[in-house]
């Protein structure tokens, strides 16, 4: 069945009941315009080499995107970022980003404009854990803001949080996780995303 039209009353709400199985049957659509689309998840990606990860053909409709990470870490001590791009490729400078290292005895924040900037304590021995999640304010504007924590349990544990925003030149399809060097290389750990 490609679709299915319900007719009826224009305001109010529609409710869809299925056949008894276990648990709920009843679905709630609001009265609101917008796309029921499903969380997606990307192919994890083994964070063992190279100097950017990539995730493209993402979605016109996607309004929210979550980067994860597990165990990850660099060869060098060059910062982990991530960047935003569209069909004219990976965006890298206008980021209005901060990012602040969370530690037993002290908070430390830099600001940033070359990515959504995961501020550690670099070392190339640090290994992080944890998701940012950027979403879609503006449309019209192609206008996107990240908030998000990491963990890095060694070599000191500490948390690291990342926020700001960034405005496309066009429709985002693709997200880049690098280094503010560009140089340093992946060498542990998986990353992947999620969009919706």
């Amino acid at each position: 069945m490609a679709s299915v039209v319900l007719s009826g009353d224009t305001s109010g709400s529609i409710t869809l009941a299925a056949p008894a199985v276990a648990g709920s049957t009843t679905q709630t659509l609001v009265n609101v315009t917008g796309t029921l689309a499903p969380v997606v998840s990307g192919t994890a990606v083994a964070s063992t080499s190279g100097t950017s990860i990539d995730f493209t053909s993402i979605p016109s409709w996607v309004k929210r995107i979550t980067v994860m990470f597990n165990g990850v870490s660099t060869s060098g001590t060059s910062l982990p970022q991530i960047q935003l791009g569209d069909s004219g490729g990976v965006e890298t400078t206008s980021y209005a980003a901060g990012s602040s290292v969370v530690a037993p005895s002290s908070i430390a924040t830099a600001n940033y404009t070359s990515g959504f900037v995961i501020r550690t304590d670099a070392l190339a021995a640090i290994i992080m854990d944890g998701f940012i999640t950027i979403n879609l304010i503006s449309s019209s504007t192609n206008t996107w803001v990240a908030g998000g924590t990491v963990y890095a349990p060694t070599p000191s544990a500490y948390l690291t949080l990342v926020a700001g925003s960034k405005a496309l030149s066009g429709t985002l399809d693709r997200v880049r996780i690098t280094t503010v060097n560009g140089t340093d290389t992946f060498d542990a750990g998986t990353i992947n995303i999620l969009y919706e």
